[in-house]
């Protein structure tokens, strides 16, 4: 996700300070992972440098001086050329989960032990999503769905991977 595109449709809603901001991002993106401060005026100062905000208000506090910002012209256009862009589907077409197994046949471990302890893992992380979302509001439930059908995807590769070992080690030791 783009930190700067998505302060740029914060802004689009209203002028903010920057703690505002950072706030409004950990409220509805951040949840389980807080921005630090230090990146939000970052990129407020990237932002800025590049026309796609400016200081809307200085005001002074007990501390240095408050900014507010707002989005210029320039950043409701990038904003809107950003929302309207496709994001790439990413494949995975190569995991470091294929290169264990691949690795562990190789070298003549039990790759289904491999795919066994990731299965656990998945297993635990979908419990712990599930819980997450039936006590959370509709936007941790549709980010918990999210990540629970990519993580039914990756038990379906598990197995599909652990019914293939045979033909799969024989076609690596060729």
């Amino acid at each position: 996700m783009s930190l700067g595109h998505t302060f740029l449709g914060l802004l689009e809603t209203s002028p903010r300070h920057g703690y505002d901001l950072k706030r409004a991002y950990d409220d509805l993106f951040g949840r389980s992972r807080p921005l630090p401060f230090g990146q939000v005026y970052a990129t407020l100062s990237r932002l800025l440098k590049n026309g796609l905000v400016e200081v809307d208000a200085v005001e002074p506090g007990a501390g240095p001086e408050r900014k507010r910002y707002a989005i210029t012209d320039a950043g409701v256009t990038d904003v809107q050329a950003w929302l309207t862009q496709p994001e790439a589907p990413e494949p995975y077409l190569q995991s470091t989960l294929y290169t264990k197994v691949v690795l562990a046949l190789l070298s003549g471990r039990p790759a289904a032990d491999v795919l066994d302890i990731q299965r656990t893992e998945h297993l635990r992380l979908m419990r712990e999503l599930t819980r997450r979302k039936a006590s959370g509001d509709l936007a941790d439930q549709l980010i918990c769905d999210h990540g629970l059908f990519h993580l039914e995807a990756d038990l379906r590769w598990l197995e599909l991977t652990a019914a293939r070992l045979d033909q799969l080690a024989k076609e690596i030791k060729r």
